[in-house]
């Protein structure tokens, strides 16, 4: 188990957001993926932020008590996202979770995005791996 990489259980099918995008194209890409959030890129695909389900929240409580209309990703994303690596050991990521850590983490490898993995997809792989329980395969799903 100790040998087992973020890489084996991290999700690549989903598009991050772009800078620029409109807060309600966010809230409909979440909801649709089922994640709690998502990587902001730029068009090379360097993270330059975070946006969750909480910040979305918030902003649209906001935005729709002062009528301000649609605010973008940029308004309201966290600027300072925590990567990790497609090479650190799942079993490392996994000692590291706790309140107040992300339950989504940007995988970057040359400082490019390519995928996520969530503490789900995590969770399952430790019981599928550990303790041999027969679960499908749904690294995408984010309760």
């Amino acid at each position: 188990m100790r040998s087992l990489k973020v890489s084996d259980v991290m999700w690549n099918h989903i598009e991050p957001i772009r800078c620029g995008a409109p807060l309600t194209h966010v809230v409909k890409t979440l909801l649709h993926n089922h994640v709690t959030g998502l990587p902001v890129v730029d068009e090379h695909r360097h993270v330059l932020g975070f946006i969750s389900e909480q910040d979305c929240i918030h902003a649209l409580l906001v935005s729709s008590y002062h009528g301000e209309g649609d605010p973008t990703v940029d308004d309201v994303m966290f600027r300072k996202p925590l990567t990790i690596s497609p090479e650190m050991s799942v079993v490392d990521l996994a000692q590291n979770l706790g309140a107040g850590k992300p339950k989504v983490y940007p995988v970057v490898d040359h400082d490019k995005l390519i995928g996520i993995v969530t503490r789900t997809a995590i969770l399952a792989e430790l019981a599928r791996t550990g303790y041999g329980l027969e679960l499908p395969r749904y690294a995408n799903v984010e309760d």
